[in-house]
């Protein structure tokens, strides 16, 4: 490999959606390699979300690979993503002013609830266009769009919120890992994924009231107005992956939100 030769270091896929990562070993080395990660996790390995940045180097075809010190552990299981560190980490995040000030810097743009519409609108597949359930979801999205978040008002959001993107270290250390989807948007976008992704219906008010960094005072209609973006988006992609079963969930879980909105 072109890659192996350029860098002297011997590479090992890792599985994921990318196929840009890798753990690289050189003599009794170990490193996790990426190419062409986030430009600001350095600022992530400073505040200890991400495992240590040991270096950056530009390759011959213009990427950028980014060398992290190798963290051995596990990724979290779907049944501990309610736990209150998974609520703490993202915590740090949203409360990150240096990291709202590199993304800032790097150029990351302020996503407004019409972006998130137009992602939910943006291909969507005919089949789904027409089903009842999506079209009075879309017609609620569009209805009732939030506010936008002024740029003071707006966070780093990671975008991802997904169990396999969360590694617990053998010393029990949680990681936030992948920012390949950060943005600077409303803190209930990160918290609406993850009640969809993780958290039963019937236990989100719950959820909220027990662990997550969430403002009491918030907008529950607005909560649910991304939980709803959320099921869109992924419904989309189960269809896309024909994965019949999820779509099938996420549909009775929008059917639970738009009930509590009629």
């Amino acid at each position: 490999m072109e890659l192996e030769r350029e860098t002297g270091w011997q590479l090992h896929p890792i599985g994921g959606d990318t196929g840009t990562a890798y753990m690289g070993t050189k003599n009794e080395e170990v490193l996790f390699l990426k190419r062409n990660s986030s430009p600001f996790l350095a600022a992530l390995s400073l505040e200890g979300i991400s495992p240590k940045l040991v270096w950056t180097k530009r390759i011959g075809n213009g990427d950028v690979l980014t060398a992290q010190e190798w963290c051995s552990g596990r990724t979290l299981h779907r049944e501990e993503m309610d736990a209150i560190n998974v609520s703490d980490i993202i915590q740090k995040v949203h409360g990150s002013k240096s990291l709202k000030r590199m993304l800032h810097r790097l150029g990351g743009k302020v996503y407004k609830p019409s972006d998130f519409y137009y992602d939910c609108v943006y291909k969507l597949a005919p089949d789904l266009m027409s089903h009842p359930l999506i079209k009075q979801a879309m017609a609620w999205l569009k209805n009732n769009l939030p506010e936008p978040q002024s740029q003071e008002d707006s966070v780093v959001c990671h975008g991802d919120i997904s169990h396999k993107n969360l590694l617990l270290s053998e010393d029990q250390e949680l990681f936030l890992v992948d920012w390949d989807s950060v943005i600077l948007s409303d803190p209930l976008y990160d918290i609406a994924q993850l009640l969809v992704r993780y958290i039963k219906p019937i236990d989100w008010n719950d959820w909220l009231e027990r662990f997550a960094y969430y403002d009491p005072s918030a907008s529950q209609e607005t909560l649910y107005w991304y939980v709803t973006v959320h099921l869109i988006l992924d419904i989309k992609s189960n269809h896309g992956k024909r994965q019949f079963i999820d779509m099938n969930q996420n549909l009775l879980k929008l059917n639970h939100v738009l009930a509590l909105f009629p």
